[in-house]
Order: structure tokens, then C-alpha cells, then sequence
């Protein structure tokens, strides 16, 4: 049973761990980054998927305790890694009720990853902006040189659109549920025309989540999406593993 103690608990007991998914350009086949994922292995071996204790964590004391380890761990795994590869990007998931007040921008201090502003990207859903307060706050970090993402974007109704509207967001990632489309019998449903045109109209960047196949691979390259993730390329793996395949696909 997930409760917040038990969670409190598992981060206590060393039971959270991180794996990184990495980011693949389109345009080389390099990696360019990662993302950084949470996950939980409890002390009966027990594995939580993320999507059964992340929303569970959603708006209650846990959520900024999970969010502040991520970038402590991140930092203690990654940090010789970021400044030996100055142009590569790692992307870390803020949830929603911590956006604008002032927990990021101390942890990143903390931990060290503020010398990496330019390098971190922070990815958040729409609900990821709520009030004003956060649409200030993103704006303001993006001013300083950091970058954000809008995360899990399935272009249905106004709210994404909107979300770019009020803060200056350049990366936007496609939810996999639209990647799931891209079959053989309909290698370009109606959202890929409308990706097309609005990355021709604009300085976005647009990354593909969830691609599995050749086949969807070749229908985001011929529509101008920059860059993709999915088990196409690689699962999420440990830091040395991550940091071993970018290394590979880099040529070093």
C-alpha cells in the first residue's frame, strides 16, 4: 500500500533510485541529453511504477521531497558529466504545486546544478502553471538562461497553446500517445500537419516521446521534429550506462 509515510520511509531507506532516458537528435542520431526519472524499488523488492506513486505524491508534503532529491541525486551523478559535455541538456520533471516558489532555485544552489543553468531543462505539464505567481517564476528562470519544457502535450483543446501564450516555453514535448498513431496504414495522422506548421511558424523545438519504430521514426523526421525518446533508441538505464551511450553516439 502506497501511503506518504511509506514513502518518506523508502527515501530514507536509499529505496529511490533514478534512471535516465536519453534524448536522441533527429537530425544526427546523437544524444543530446537526457531525462531524468524516478524510481522505486521498496525493501521487499517490490518495484512502484512512477505512475502509480507520482500522482499518489501530487499536491502533499512528498511531492517537493522527491523533487529536491531528484536534483541532489542528479547532481551527485551527473556532474562531471555536465561539464565535460557543455552543449548536452538534461531535463528534470517539476511538479505542479512547487513551480513559483522558490524550492527549485534553492535546490539547484544546494546541490551545485546552478552552474548548469543552460544545461537543465525543467519539464512541466500544463497543470504545471496554475497562477500567476509560476508563469512569473518560469519567465523570470528563463531570463537567467534556463530553459523549460511543456511536458506531455496532446494538442487536444486551447491549453497548450495557451500555456505558450502566457510564458515564453520553447521546447514542447509530444505526449506518446500521439507517437502510438504513427502506424503504416496512417503514417501521418492530422496532428503531425498541424507539428509541421507550427514549427515553420515559429522557433520551437518539438520533441517526440514513446517512438518504438522505424516507422515512426522516418514520419517525425520527414514532419521537421528535432528530436525523439523511446526504446527505439534506449529503456532509461543507470548514469554509467547513460553516460557510456552518449559517448558512443557521440563518436568519444
Amino acid at each position: 500500500m502506497i501511503t506518504l509515510e511509506s514513502m518518506e520511509l523508502g527515501l530514507r531507506q536509499g529505496e529511490f533510485f533514478l534512471e535516465y532516458l536519453p534524448t536522441i537528435s533527429l537530425v544526427d542520431g546523437r544524444c543530446t541529453g537526457a531525462e531524468a526519472l524516478i524510481r522505486w524499488r521498496r525493501s521487499d523488492q517490490l518495484t512502484i511504477p512512477p505512475g502509480d506513486f507520482i500522482p499518489f505524491a501530487e499536491n502533499t508534503r512528498v511531492s517537493g521531497t522527491l523533487t529536491y532529491w531528484v536534483i541532489e541525486t542528479v547532481a551527485v551523478e551527473l556532474t562531471p558529466w555536465l561539464r565535460a559535455n557543455p552543449d548536452a541538456k538534461l531535463a528534470i520533471n517539476i511538479p505542479p504545486e512547487i513551480v513559483g516558489r522558490g524550492g527549485i532555485r534553492y535546490a539547484a544552489d544546494r546541490s551545485g546544478l546552478s552552474e548548469f543553468t543552460d544545461q537543465i531543462i525543467l519539464e512541466m505539464t500544463e497543470r504545471g502553471i496554475p497562477d500567476m505567481m509560476a508563469v512569473t517564476a518560469i519567465n523570470d528562470y528563463l531570463s537567467t538562461g534556463g530553459c523549460v519544457a511543456l511536458d506531455d502535450v496532446t494538442l487536444v483543446g486551447g491549453g497548450n497553446l495557451a500555456v505558450l501564450a502566457r510564458c515564453h516555453i520553447s521546447i514542447i514535448k509530444l505526449d506518446r500517445s500521439l507517437v502510438s498513431q504513427i502506424v503504416e496504414h496512417e503514417p501521418a495522422p492530422a496532428w503531425l500537419e498541424s507539428v509541421t506548421a507550427l514549427l515553420r511558424s515559429s522557433q520551437l523545438k518539438v520533441v517526440a516521446e514513446g517512438v518504438e519504430t522505424q516507422f515512426q521514426l522516418a514520419s517525425l523526421r520527414a514532419a521537421g521534429i528535432q528530436e525523439a525518446q523511446g526504446f527505439y533508441f534506449s529503456p532509461p538505464v543507470p548514469a554509467a550506462e547513460f553516460v557510456a551511450f552518449h559517448h558512443k553516439t557521440r563518436g568519444s
